[in-house]
């Protein structure tokens, strides 16, 4: 890489690091320029997964406060996310290229339509309890794991948008606010990267310069995105990762 494009990857962190933390879809952005250095596709993918580590574990600190009370519900979730990302990683050496971008923009379309109608969901969920006498689960029940851990499956595959698909999933079946979710949603792309990360340490090729480079920016990034979210109304927060997804959706049918 010359100056300019390390410069371009290293903003292209900071700003992967910020959105991930506050909705997710942030290898959208990455992942491009990553591809635009020269990068082959695989490569730029493994050494992305890796250099947002750093950004993931920056944005859930960032949300420290939203993750009290919420241990046994992590630990449970982030069972699945570890399951699913390594399988995720291990499509991706094993699949071509092309397997899931058929059924990735549909998968998104779906998440942002749970999103938006996430309110009059739980809502109705809400009231069927009531009249029933039965409670919400904590941690969202057999449902919700399965759930999460086929999304990721995809984050390890390829990452984009797995946020706004797990908000989606946890807004349905939690009976939390938006804020507390996407802190559990930090952590579990933190587990996911990572884990699919330390797969392909052992049987991919990196370009170590992207790695840091990213690192570095996803790092400043989460933190940025931490102090951003966590001030976001949950109308806002919605409306943003409605529009984060669909820019996702768009980008992903025009590659």
């Amino acid at each position: 890489m010359n100056i300019w494009e390390m410069l371009a990857v290293f903003v292209a962190g900071i700003s992967a690091g910020a959105i991930n933390t506050i909705v997710g879809s942030g290898t959208l952005i990455t992942f491009p320029v990553l591809l635009a250095t020269g990068l082959p596709p695989v490569t730029a993918t493994v050494s992305n997964a890796l250099g947002l580590i750093p950004g993931s574990v920056s944005g859930a600190i960032g949300y420290r406060k939203e993750l009290e009370g919420q241990g046994r519900r992590v630990r449970k979730l982030a069972v699945g996310a570890l399951i699913g990302g390594l399988t995720g990683a291990t499509l991706l050496l094993a699949l071509p290229s092309t397997a899931f971008e058929t059924i990735v923009p549909i998968l998104v379309a779906l998440a942002l339509v749970l999103v938006i109608l996430q309110p009059r969901i739980s809502k109705a969920v809400q009231r069927r309890r009531e009249h029933s006498g039965t409670h919400a689960r904590p941690d969202g029940g057999p449902l919700l794991f399965v759930g999460l851990m086929l999304a990721s499956v995809y984050g390890g595959y390829f990452t984009a948008a797995q946020g706004i698909i797990y908000l989606s999933l946890m807004g349905m079946l939690l009976d939390d606010t938006m804020q507390r979710l996407n802190a559990v949603k930090n952590v579990l792309a933190a587990v996911v990267n990572s884990i699919a990360a330390l797969f392909f340490l052992f049987v991919a090729d990196f370009d170590w310069t992207a790695v840091v480079l990213i690192a570095v920016g996803s790092a400043l990034g989460g933190q940025i995105g931490a102090k951003v979210g966590r001030r976001l109304s949950p109308t806002v927060l919605r409306v943003l990762i409605v529009a984060v997804g669909t820019v996702a959706i768009v980008q992903l049918l025009l590659r």
